[in-house]
């Protein structure tokens, strides 16, 4: 099997893999599964998106930097595994919103990042099990965060 043919505008896109800010490693493979930690959006200089969608942030904007992180995932998904012609599989998508009580758009937030995957991996691979939902904060008030499994081949 030679892989997916990768849009290269969209490997264009990708910004260097983040350095993780804490005790843990950005991704982890094991047993043909890469574990892919949880991420914050970043700006161009590198420094966290924050806000509570709903208030600070819209969902529209909430929804780009859900984007960001997909883009931040892919990056780190590469450098852990070298070759993206290598992944099966996108498994199980998990995110965050950080959002007011009344806020009830998280899916359509995080649909931002699912979209990377789909662009990446096409509609049968890039699709994947997903779980989003709101929270009342999340580390240094950052407006999503999204964590990943991805199965290789």
């Amino acid at each position: 099997m030679t892989g997916f043919p990768l849009p290269q505008s969209l490997l264009d896109t990708l910004p260097p893999p983040p350095a993780p800010v804490g005790m843990f490693m950005p991704a982890r493979t094991s047993g043909g599964l890469v574990y892919l930690s949880g991420l914050a959006p970043l700006d161009d200089d590198g420094q966290p998106m924050t806000g509570k969608v709903g208030a600070e942030v819209t969902p529209h904007e909430a929804r780009l930097r859900a984007r960001r992180v997909g883009l931040a995932l892919l990056a780190n998904l590469r450098a852990e595994v070298g070759d993206l012609n290598r992944v099966d599989r996108v498994v199980k998508m998990l995110g965050l919103v950080n959002a007011t009580p009344d806020f009830t758009g998280h899916p359509q937030v995080i649909d931002g990042c699912s979209e990377v995957f789909f662009e990446a991996f096409g509609p049968d691979a890039g699709r994947h099990a997903r779980t989003s939902m709101g929270v009342a904060s999340l580390p240094g008030n950052i407006s999503c965060e999204v964590e990943l499994i991805v199965a290789l081949r």
